[in-house]
């Protein structure tokens, strides 16, 4: 499965791409905070401009911050995320319920 960095600068871009109308309807930003080797610092707006930028634009509904293995066994098992937020290993902050509108764009 992909690092966080393929994932941020490549394979979520495109999934958002594909069906803007879908990335829209999520109508949220959120940021990416992925510690460890290949991770970073991504905001992913999914509202007015959709699209995924390094960095933090300071415009995020909700936080997501965790580890790059984390990150790569979450992508290898979609629908993970919920028991990875239950064990800690996922740190929402802000808006969490948005959160769980993410798979359906990016999952």
């Amino acid at each position: 499965m992909p690092d966080a960095h393929t994932s941020f600068t490549q394979h979520i871009p495109h999934s958002i791409e594909k069906d803007l109308d879908k990335a829209k309807a999520v109508d949220a930003v959120f940021l990416f905070k992925v510690n460890g080797q290949d991770g970073g610092v991504w905001t992913v707006n999914m509202k007015d401009a959709p699209g995924v930028t390094a960095g933090d634009a300071g415009n995020a509904e909700c936080t997501i911050e965790l580890t790059t293995e984390d990150w790569k066994a979450m992508t290898e098992r979609p629908g993970s995320a919920m028991q990875f937020f239950m064990q800690g290993k996922i740190k929402v902050t802000g808006n969490a319920l948005l959160a769980t509108k993410l798979q359906a764009v990016i999952g």
